[in-house]
């Protein structure tokens, strides 16, 4: 849940780094409430709520994803691979997650 805070704090900070933990615990507790999100959208009928929450997440998500690129040693435009049909989402999945990189480029063990 931590990290999920964090990437509310930091949800445009575009120039930092994640860590490989930080970015898939807050992927998966943002996975959970988009979850519970919907369910209750589609309950009550009020489905301009799940609308809503994606238009909210989207920059969050969007900044906590370079800035893990950025860890890995990747560059940010890395994100435009998703548009590639078939492989380009499974290679950015691969990007995301690789070891945290120094500046030096070498991995952190």
């Amino acid at each position: 849940m931590t990290e999920f805070i964090n990437m509310w704090k930091n949800f445009a900070n575009f120039t930092d780094r994640t860590t490989v933990r930080g970015y898939w615990m807050a992927f998966l507790v943002n996975l959970g409430v988009a979850f519970v999100v919907g369910f209750i959208a589609g309950l009550t009928g009020l489905f301009f709520i799940s609308v809503i929450y994606s238009l909210a997440i989207f920059v969050p998500s969007l900044a906590m994803m370079i800035r893990r690129l950025r860890d890995a040693g990747k560059p940010w435009v890395c994100i435009f691979l998703s548009l590639i049909p078939c492989v380009g989402f499974i290679i950015l999945i691969v990007f995301l997650l690789k070891p945290s990189m120094p500046n030096d480029g070498v991995p952190v063990v």
